[in-house]
């Protein structure tokens, strides 16, 4: 209730300075005035695209999202909606306004978000203190869980653990001493069980999904007469779905052209002068179906950096060049992909392509792995914007048949944003990748 109301106050105060600058400065100044009902839907339409962006972003999220992630997110959703809102005046207008009062806009808009964030935050954890949590686990891989739950004790407090071979018993009497439990990784029989007491008794509880639970998300609510049923139709996305999703990438790809052509060009001259060596560098992935095609990079290793082959890189790795450590950073050598995409063999969205080695190798440890090729390999996915340099591939796996379940063009659209978001994050160091792709030869695991 809190997050809904404070939402509303939030657009309601940020629509209102922009129909104060509109008013201000904007609206008689145009050729042809608006009357009333035009200014209203100028500023309506600030409303609808300032709320799409923070939603796209999760500029609502207080008390789910760190306030600093907040604050991160509505502060992306402010630059976008204050772009599109000067692209719309200059186009009434018919020509290119007077750009201050937007930035007066954008500044007294980050100090009430400022303001926002911390009142709303203070009263959020006020009315909703942390929750004390039990955990059931069935095996030492909720330890990971545990730790990553345990980086926001701001919501989650887990007091205490009980192992799924305990007397049935004892875990209930240990899940009534709390307001909820967390379930990872215990049989089957046994979770069913205790999902169904919990839904008795109205608690709370998180719960670690399976492949076969991602899988039945997706299904489609059928009744042979007056039983109901789950379909499963377990082939990837529809006919109509596949038509929507390639013109996107072929729409998106070309208009990202018209931006990207001199930024590529002068990647590939920086490329070229550095070393004098390649300008591309291609490697074979897999995309729908398992098929192999070559994927291409702008080249930010020395030439034959893997002769004598492949090798994780690291942070510090000497085989990656000036140029290299740039364009990695800022993400720039992926940009080639785009004919990648535009030739069928990637999407703009999707799993991102793995080496056939490393696939092989996934596959040895849990044969779920190759459900993630229903689908084309992606320039960004799901688990790009949702996980972590450490996050497992068997968890990556799961995010990406989570977007493959439930696929639609807004998510679609959301990745790609959130995209831009992840882009001006911090990058997190690549040497626990190093670390955990060292360990993926022998346990299958893959930062």
């Amino acid at each position: 209730m809190i997050t809904s109301g404070s939402a509303l106050v939030l657009l309601g105060i940020l629509t209102l300075l922009f129909g104060v600058i509109w008013y201000t400065f904007y609206s008689d100044g145009i050729v042809l005035p608006f009357y009333r009902r035009g200014n209203w839907v100028v500023i309506g339409i600030y409303a609808a695209v300032l709320t799409l962006f923070f939603k796209v972003y999760g500029g609502f999220k207080i008390g789910y999202l760190r306030r600093t992630d907040v604050f991160l997110s509505q502060n992306l959703g402010l630059l976008g909606s204050n772009v599109i809102a000067y692209l719309q005046i200059s186009l009434i207008a018919r020509d290119f306004v007077a750009v201050p009062p937007i930035l007066l806009l954008t500044a007294l808009e980050v100090i009430v978000l400022i303001a926002w964030t911390f009142l709303t935050g203070k009263l959020y954890f006020m009315l909703y203190p942390p929750r004390h949590l039990v955990i059931v686990y069935g095996s030492p891989t909720a330890a990971a869980l545990v730790m990553k739950m345990s980086y926001r004790v701001d919501k989650y407090m887990i007091c205490e653990s009980i192992s799924a071979d305990a007397p049935y018993r004892d875990i209930i009497r240990k899940i009534e001493q709390y307001d909820g439990v967390i379930i990872c990784d215990i049989p089957a029989q046994l979770r069913n069980d205790l999902v169904k007491f919990c839904f008795d008794r109205q608690l709370r509880a998180y719960i670690a999904p399976k492949i076969s639970d991602i899988i039945l998300r997706g299904a489609d609510d059928i009744r042979l007469f007056d039983t109901p049923l789950l379909l499963c139709r377990n082939h990837g996305l529809s006919f109509e779905q596949r038509l929507v999703k390639r013109t996107f990438d072929i729409v998106f790809c070309l208009l990202a052209l018209i931006p990207a052509a001199p930024i590529m060009l002068g990647c590939a001259l920086a490329v070229k002068l550095c070393d004098g060596g390649p300008i591309f560098y291609k490697q074979k992935r897999l995309t729908e179906g398992g098929r192999l095609f070559d994927v291409y990079k702008f080249r930010s290793m020395i030439p034959d950096a893997e002769a004598d082959g492949a090798q994780v890189s690291s942070d510090h790795d000497e085989r990656v060049t000036k140029v290299g450590r740039f364009l990695r950073k800022c993400r720039l050598d992926e940009l080639p992909q785009i004919f990648n995409i535009l030739k069928g063999d990637m999407s703009v969205v999707g799993p991102r392509p793995e080496r056939p080695e490393f696939c092989r190798e996934y596959e040895k440890q849990f044969p779920e792995f190759r459900f993630r090729l229903h689908v084309r390999a992606g320039l960004t996915g799901y688990a790009q914007v949702t996980g972590a340099y450490d996050t497992t591939p068997y968890d990556k796996l799961k995010m990406d048949l989570m977007y493959i379940e439930s696929w639609s063009l807004f998510r679609d659209i959301q990745i790609v944003l959130m995209t831009l978001k992840i882009m001006l994050s911090p990058v997190k160091s690549n040497e626990s990748l190093l670390q955990l792709k060292k360990e993926a030869q022998d346990a299958g695991e893959e930062a």
